[in-house]
């Protein structure tokens, strides 16, 4: 009789979907990681067009179209100082299918890969899938990504370890000096860092780096995406990039599970990244006052919050049962632990949703504490 893989084995659906489905039909949802923004006009537009004249009929190159990805590399430039070659540069299925071939390409059966913890749910799953093994490795009380707890974690099976930054389901954002440090340590350690950049533009205090910029040999590859960057996250069109030589190794996994990216999401992410941007100043400046009626109605009910530099999610530490009460209370919030262990006596709230619903979550946040305590 036909069993299961072991790897399949290794994994279990997302503790966040078992969240949404314990919840009602009505209830205020404070775990989907889904901007409340419309995707750019021109960006439909260019989808449409691209329908209506044909030129989405068919498959595109392998990496994607010509133009999206020299569109991808001038973004890159512009925003971190870094000459990306188009070539070097894959168009994939959203961010999951980035980060999903870049551990695939690079990690064995047995190999270890570090991840932050709590972290985004997809570093786990997908390293098991690979037959590798996630190491965990705690965040600081801020939690901000450690260097000095990644290199101390490094062994001589580690392959690779992910850095997020702006970062989920922390809201995190890492400061320079911790960026060079990640560029360092892929250096020294001679390990792959995979950086997940798909918050890049949501940044309310400091700034973005990324650790490509400061690298001096090619251990670094990065995964971006049209989804939060312009609220294209049923577009399913990320990249991923970094040298000729990983690029080449991520194609050949990338063009047997997915062939090409989506035709008519490449051309609306292409005006997207060519396009007017005030819709992503507008969107940064929207999370910035959502975050910060946030945090000021945290502070009154007494609930403990590091402060989101970015992202639209924050990661205040809660008593034992306050998710609990907050679902049997129509507010949907996303255990801690869900990210890993270091994320038990958390909660992950994403404040991507109207002022006014937050605003009504939050007493009954308010209640749901008071009924934990």
């Amino acid at each position: 009789m036909t069993t299961f893989s072991e790897r399949v084995e290794r994994i279990s659906i997302s503790g966040i979907r078992e969240v949404f489905e314990a919840a009602g039909d009505d209830a205020i949802n404070l775990g989907l990681g889904q901007p409340d923004f419309p995707t750019p006009d021109h960006a439909r537009r260019a989808a449409v067009d691209a329908i209506e004249s044909g030129k989405a009929d068919a498959y595109t190159e392998n990496k994607g179209t010509q133009s999206l990805r020299e569109a991808i590399a001038e973004k890159h430039r512009a925003d971190q100082g870094i000459e990306l070659d188009p070539g070097n540069v894959i168009a994939t299925a959203g961010g999951s299918e980035a980060l999903h071939v870049a551990l695939e390409a690079h990690v064995d059966a047995g190999d270890e890969v570090l991840i932050p913890d709590p972290g985004f749910v997809s570093y786990d799953a997908l390293t098991k899938l690979t037959g590798g093994d996630p190491v965990p490795v705690p965040l600081r009380d801020d939690l901000t990504i450690d260097p000095a707890a990644i290199e101390d974690a490094i062994t001589e099976d580690t392959a690779a370890f992910v850095v997020n930054s702006p970062g989920n389901p922390t809201g995190a954002v890492s400061a320079e000096e911790d960026v060079r440090e990640f560029a360092r340590i892929a250096d020294e350690h001679d390990v792959l860092c995979v950086s997940d950049e798909v918050y890049e533009y949501t940044v309310f205090d400091g700034e973005h780096y990324s650790p490509i910029e400061f690298a001096e040999t090619d251990n670094v590859v990065v995964v971006n995406s049209a989804s939060k960057l312009f609220s294209m996250t049923g577009w399913r069109l990320g990249w991923v990039y970094g040298s000729n030589e990983r690029v080449e190794r991520m194609l050949r996994v990338h063009q047997y599970a997915q062939a090409c990216a989506s035709a008519p999401a490449q051309y609306a992410a292409e005006a997207a990244l060519r396009g007017d941007r005030d819709v992503v100043d507008e969107m940064t400046a929207s999370f910035e006052r959502r975050r910060d009626i946030l945090l000021d109605r945290f502070a009154d009910i007494g609930i403990d919050c590091p402060t989101p530099q970015g992202a639209f999610y924050a990661m205040p530490r809660v008593p034992e049962g306050f998710v609990d009460e907050c679902l049997d209370r129509g507010v949907v919030v996303v255990p801690g632990e869900a990210f890993g262990e270091g994320g038990a006596g958390h909660a992950r709230i994403s404040y991507a949703t109207d002022e006014d619903e937050l605003r009504e979550a939050l007493d009954v946040m308010a209640a749901a504490y008071a009924a934990a305590r």
